[in-house]
């Protein structure tokens, strides 16, 4: 699963989490991703990122989204998005995410914020 763009990743995830296939949605995260969780933590390093996303992929939850933004500059995208999720939780939420342009032109999240409006965030 390849983002040529990144309003591509947003499809992507979706697709692999309504299938329930956690390597395909790690495969839209950047190797140095970082993902701020609900309760404002930060996730550092992949396992932490995998274990973060395992039961909402065990569960095939549902997201749609509708991007409000995206700004460019070089490699690096800026991410507006509104997330609705169904599933055992169902909400909206509103994500920054910043995703970076990989060495053969696909793009993958570099930074995961989807619970940002509201709550302070402790690293």
């Amino acid at each position: 699963m390849l983002a040529n763009s990144p309003e591509d990743i947003c499809r992507l995830f979706q697709l692999a989490m309504a299938e329930g296939d956690l390597e395909s949605v790690m495969s839209v995260y950047d190797s140095e991703a970082v993902f701020v969780d609900q309760a404002g933590e930060v996730t550092k390093s992949r396992h932490e990122l995998r274990q973060a996303l395992a039961l909402l992929a065990a569960q095939k939850t549902r997201f749609d989204y509708d991007i409000k933004q995206v700004t460019k500059t070089g490699d690096i995208a800026l991410m507006h998005t509104e997330w609705k999720v169904a599933g055992t939780q169902p909400m909206t939420v509103y994500a920054i995410e910043v995703a970076r342009r990989q060495a053969d032109g696909t793009w993958r999240w570099l930074i995961g914020d989807p619970y940002t409006v509201g709550r302070e965030v402790r690293s």
